[in-house]
């Protein structure tokens, strides 16, 4: 996969400071411009349940504003999932 940098033309500045650029493993950062999510169903949620849920599998989001997203943390993979055969 391409670093999303090479994609977008990040400056070297930015890249400088993208944490893809030392590992593209990790997540988009909420501070990135191209981190954004536009997706219609994206809503950041304030719900202490949902944040701490400890069943949810956050490494399964691709950018960090997903773990605060009420869409991911409803929706997405569970650690059970992931740990069966």
């Amino acid at each position: 996969m391409a670093g999303c940098w090479s994609k977008r033309g990040c400056t070297d500045e930015m890249q400088a400071a993208c944490p893809h650029a030392i590992d593209p493993a990790e997540k988009c950062p909420a501070e990135c411009y191209y981190g954004k999510c536009g997706n219609d169903t994206n809503k950041a949620t304030g719900d202490p349940a949902l944040i701490f849920d400890p069943d949810i599998d956050r490494s399964a989001a691709a950018k960090q504003q997903c773990v605060y997203c009420e869409f991911f943390l409803t929706r997405g993979p569970r650690l059970v999932e992931r740990e069966l055969p």
